[in-house]
């Protein structure tokens, strides 16, 4: 069984052993040997546990290299351990549970409720589950290890160390994360097998031109995360439970390139998506608003968030705006997190598990022969133009976006919501956008990757679809309303 954490807890479980045997004595936990004293949460801590925990999380997403996928599945595990905790806590002391749990949930030992018990109860779970996925019991040991962050991120909430012991660790934390450790166990998600491309027109290559160095992606093995399409999901029966079937029709590579349909797909990101003007593509269609919006919605690069942590925040910020309890949260932000690891799946199944694993349009255009200079406008943080290195078709941030999105108006059982979102992303000329819906909002970031010449129009499209048939079996079945 994974432990909570394998640092030495000695201090904690003597405490907590000597609570207990007070309590087999005496009756009580009040009279004679009380828990581990809580002060107050310093002032700054007001914030929602359920944000404050996932504003950690994105901490590390900021700091942790790689694909968005693995920080999906990260999400789902600390979001839906949460609720788990979050559940339990309501069920102990509030007498109810408003929705399923989505492992387990249990009226835990205790005769009073301690000071700031949820937040203690939805703390430390989430600092366990953090722990062991990136902290000093990461699976990866080449990875960085996160754990004096992530102490430090206990300590300034609560104003004690992580080890300062809990008798809550004994009654429910333990077990709750355990159990999301246990679930998630021999998952899929530690096969290193690497990718080995078509090397056919019309099929993904690496898209390190002169002009266009990528040292991250070079060779075909160096594709993020190929096999991730494996992995189990969390709500769905397999990664390929919604695939989609535009590509499959022209059944191959040669039937597809010379499709009219293709040809349309490659002019329409031709026009929109070029870094700049060029002899052959002398003219830009794409407005000013566009390439804000592109931008916005990017978060491709490391130091930021990625994709799955722009949805998490914008959870966070539907959230705030509306004044939604812990338990409410605790709920939206774990739907919201499972709906975005099963979407991650089930785009990287149809990247890499179909017979079409779709080149991006910067081969489209130059390889195609149409124009040997254009570029995409996406570019790194040394301003050099890139491509995500992996496969076009689907896009993972249409499908986030539309997850997202399908989960939101589920949840408040409504599209039509005003609200303000923010990026991370450091070449954002805007910071923020407004929106009228969370549809407009997963439409928008779906077409921004056309704007920023990375994909092809069904590439959104299908995303959008594809997102949204995720979002749906989500909500119709996990952490359903009692």
């Amino acid at each position: 069984m994974p432990e909570t954490t394998t640092r030495t807890r000695t201090r904690m479980w003597r405490r907590a052993l000597a609570t207990m045997a007070v309590l087999a004595a005496t009756g009580s936990i009040l009279t004679a040997a009380p828990q581990p004293a809580h002060a107050a949460l310093p002032a700054q801590s007001i914030a929602d546990p359920v944000h404050y925990w996932n504003d950690v999380l994105q901490g590390v997403f900021r700091q942790v290299k790689g694909g968005p996928v693995p920080m999906a599945r990260a999400a789902a595990m600390m979001n839906a351990a949460i609720y788990d905790a979050e559940s339990s806590y309501q069920a102990k002391w509030k007498g109810r549970m408003t929705s399923e749990a989505y492992i387990h949930a249990e009226a835990y030992a205790g005769w009073v409720e301690g000071p700031d018990e949820e937040e203690r109860v939805i703390g430390r779970t989430a600092y366990n589950i953090l722990l062991n996925l990136y902290g000093v019991n990461r699976p990866d040991k080449n990875a960085p290890d996160f754990t004096a962050y992530l102490d430090q991120r206990f300590k300034d909430r609560f104003g004690t160390a992580p080890t300062s012991g809990d008798l809550l660790d004994l009654t429910i934390v333990s077990g709750t994360v355990n159990q999301m450790m246990n679930a998630r166990a021999g998952d899929g998600s530690g096969n290193a097998q690497s990718y080995t491309g078509d090397n056919k027109p019309g099929s993904w290559r690496p898209t390190s031109y002169p002009d266009m160095v990528d040292a991250k992606c070079q060779v075909d093995g160096d594709a993020v995360n190929p096999v991730w399409g494996q992995v189990k999901p969390f709500s769905l029966s397999s990664g390929s439970q919604f695939r989609p079937t535009t590509l499959a029709q022209y059944g191959t590579y040669e039937n597809l390139v010379a499709s009219p349909e293709y040809k349309a797909q490659v002019a329409a990101v031709r026009n929109a998506g070029a870094a700049a003007p060029t002899a052959a593509t002398p003219v830009i269609n794409r407005t000013a608003d566009q390439y804000n919006a592109a931008w916005f919605w990017a978060n491709d690069n490391d130091t930021t968030y990625k994709p799955p942590g722009h949805m998490i925040q914008a959870t966070r910020e539907v959230s705030k705006a509306r004044g939604l309890s812990t338990y409410a949260n605790a709920r939206l932000f774990a739907l919201v997190s499972i709906a975005l690891a099963d979407t991650g799946i089930a785009v990287r199944d149809a990247k890499f598990s179909t017979t079409i694993d779709l080149w991006r349009p910067v081969s489209a255009i130059r390889e195609g022969g149409l124009d040997p200079q254009w570029k995409p406008l996406l570019k790194n943080n040394d301003g050099v133009s890139v491509n995500p290195c992996f496969p076009a078709y689907v896009s993972g941030h249409a499908s986030f976006g539309a997850a997202w999105a399908g989960i939101m108006k589920r949840y408040f059982n409504t599209d039509n919501i005003a609200f303000d979102l923010t990026t991370d992303d450091p070449q954002a000329p805007v910071k923020t956008r407004h929106f009228t819906s969370f549809s407009a909002a997963a439409k928008e970031d779906a077409d921004s990757r056309i704007w920023l010449g990375v994909h092809f129009p069904w590439d959104a499209t299908d995303g959008l679809i594809l997102g949204d048939k995720v979002a749906a079996q989500v909500f119709s079945t996990k952490l359903r309303t009692l």
